[in-house]
This record gives structure tokens, C-alpha cells and sequence, in this order.
């Protein structure tokens, strides 16, 4: 029934049972809360399982827990809706490359210092955990793990999905993404060969090992006159393109060098004065919304050709 027809009594009557539901809400999104940090706090005192990788454990395990009930409770209709909201709270987080780098490859997770792909990685795999209904850091980990790795699972250097172009492939197969760039206007194509990282063995210190050598050479064979959609630099003063990025859409930055299909990775949020990117910037030192609109940015960096752009499926 149409709220015209309701007499002035009923109104209070339905904003008191609002602000009840409201009330009765956001108690029980505390209660979940303390719930979830008391078995992180209690997991915390466990032994780390062997195979993650913690920059500080207790911190870290707590800030997961945190976010992702923030973000339940934020009640997002739509995964893009959950990778922006998600992707502003880690606004200030230090930028730090490389810690994903160890002697022998395990689950990474710090939450206090990130490069561009372990924000975008963080934030999506947050955000598939919620649009799974779960809400733990166990679960979150397991989710990370499976977007990180080949099929979802660790198995040495060579199963991490080094280039962008295998995670996205991977991640579609396995229902977790979607590229979106050939439905763009006026979209174009590339095709190159993915062999950087074993054209540049000495810049990756897990490559001295020959057996992980030859599988990510095995690996790039895969990717040999590798072909994908991507929209060029210029496109972003089209009325058209930028109207049908959306916030919350992952933007993978291609480039001009030899053997790299993407050399960064944002999310798109939505400013007055149209797309800007939030990334974690080695410029700034810290994850931004980069003071550059999209179109901008991308003018301003030579070196890069265009971008990519990647959905959440939901779950």
C-alpha cells in the first residue's frame, strides 16, 4: 500500500518500527562483531598455520575481521559497490613492493604495507568473501588463496598469477571475474608475446632456481602472440567510455614494454569531476585516490597504452 494513504498515527508508527530494525541491526552486527574478534583473538594465540605468511598476525587478523563486518553490514547490492567501499578503508596503508617475495613461496597477507597488485588482491578477495556470506579471516584467507594461485592452490613460485593477463583467465574460469573491456565503445586489441620474467631471470631471485625457471617459461608458453581487448589512452575523453566505467571496477594499466601485458593495477571510484583511480601509489608512498582524473593520469604516463577493465562475479 501506497505511505500516501497512511494516516499521520501509522507514519509514526512505521518510523518507530524503522528506527527498531535499525536499532536491532546494528546490535546485531555488534554482537557478529565481537563474536568474529573473539575467534580471531582466540586463533591468534593458536599456532599460525604453516603456510601463511603473517606481517603481524594479531594486527592483521583483527583489521580482516573488522572490515569484513563493516562491510556486511554495509549491505552492498552489487560487487563493485563491495570493491570501492572495501578499497577506501585501506585509504594511507604505506606502499611497500615486493613482500610477496620469500625463500620459499607461501599465503602473504599484510594488511599494513601493499604495492598495487596486493591492494587490488586484498580488496577483491575481501570482497568475494562477503558476497559469499562469510565473514571470518579463515575464510578470507582461503579466498585470497584461491585468486592468487593457479586453480586456487600453492604449489611453488610458478603458481602465483604473475601476469595479469594469466590471473584473469584463471579467475574467470573459476567464476570469481569478469573482463569487461571488448563490451567498451570503441575497445581495441593487442597481441603480444608474455615472456618478461624470464627474459629478466636475474630480477626475480626465485628464478635461480632452474626448476621454477623452466615452469614459468612453460607457463609464458601459454602466452605466446597472446591476444586481448584493452581501451587506449585517448578513448577516456570519449563521453561514452567514461560513462561506462563504473566505481568499483578493477582498471588494469597496460604498457609499452617488451614482453608485460600490465604494469599496475587501481579501482576505479567515481569524483565529481568524472573517474579517478585508488591504488596504492609508489609516488605518493601510500594507497590514494590518485588527485589525477583516470583520463589524466593516463595522458600524463607515457609509457602506458591503455587499460583493462575487470569485474567481481557475484557469488
Amino acid at each position: 500500500m501506497s505511505n500516501f494513504g497512511l494516516t499521520k498515527g501509522a507514519h509514526s508508527l512505521t518510523n518507530r518500527q524503522s528506527k527498531q530494525n535499525r536499532a536491532m541491526r546494528r546490535y546485531c552486527t555488534y554482537i557478529i562483531y565481537i563474536i568474529a574478534l573473539l575467534n580471531a583473538s582466540i586463533a591468534t594465540k593458536a599456532a599460525s598455520p604453516e603456510d601463511i605468511k603473517w606481517h603481524n598476525e594479531a594486527t592483521d587478523t583483527t583489521t580482516i575481521t573488522k572490515i569484513l563486518i563493516l562491510a556486511t553490514d554495509f549491505d552492498a547490492s552489487t560487487p563493485n559497490e563491495l570493491m570501492e567501499f572495501i578499497g577506501r578503508q585501506f585509504i594511507g596503508t604505506p606502499y611497500k613492493g615486493g613482500t610477496l617475495e620469500g625463500e620459499h613461496e607461501q599465503l602473504t597477507v599484510n594488511l599494513e604495507e601493499m604495492d598495487c597488485t596486493t591492494y587490488v588482491e586484498t580488496v577483491a578477495a575481501m570482497a568475494l568473501t562477503v558476497s559469499s556470506r562469510r565473514c571470518s579471516w579463515q575464510d578470507f584467507t582461503n579466498m585470497l588463496e584461491e585468486i592468487r594461485y593457479r586453480n586456487g592452490q600453492i604449489d611453488g613460485y610458478a603458481s602465483r598469477l604473475h601476469y595479469i593477463s594469466d590471473w584473469i583467465i584463471n579467475n574467470t574460469h573459476r567464476g570469481y571475474v569478469r573482463e569487461v573491456s571488448d563490451r567498451f565503445p570503441t575497445s581495441d586489441s593487442q597481441i603480444k608475446t608474455l615472456d618478461y620474467m624470464s627474459r629478466n631471470r636475474q630480477s626475480y631471485p626465485a628464478l635461480a632456481d632452474s626448476t621454477e625457471y623452466e615452469r614459468i617459461k612453460n607457463m609464458e608458453v601459454g602466452y605466446r602472440s597472446h591476444r586481448y581487448s584493452y581501451i587506449k589512452s585517448g578513448r577516456l575523453y570519449s563521453k561514452p567510455v567514461v560513462q561506462a566505467l563504473k566505481a568499483g571496477d578493477i582498471v588494469a594499466l597496460t604498457t609499452k614494454t617488451d614482453g608485460l601485458d600490465v604494469s599496475h593495477l587501481g579501482i576505479i571510484v567515481i569524483e565529481k569531476d568524472g573517474p579517478h583511480m585508488m591504488h596504492a601509489s609508489s609516488k605518493a608512498g601510500k594507497v590514494v585516490i590518485d588527485p589525477l582524473n583516470f583520463a589524466d593520469y593516463m595522458k600524463k604516463n607515457h609509457q602506458l597504452t591503455g587499460f583493462r577493465v575487470v569485474r567481481l562475479v557475484e557469488q
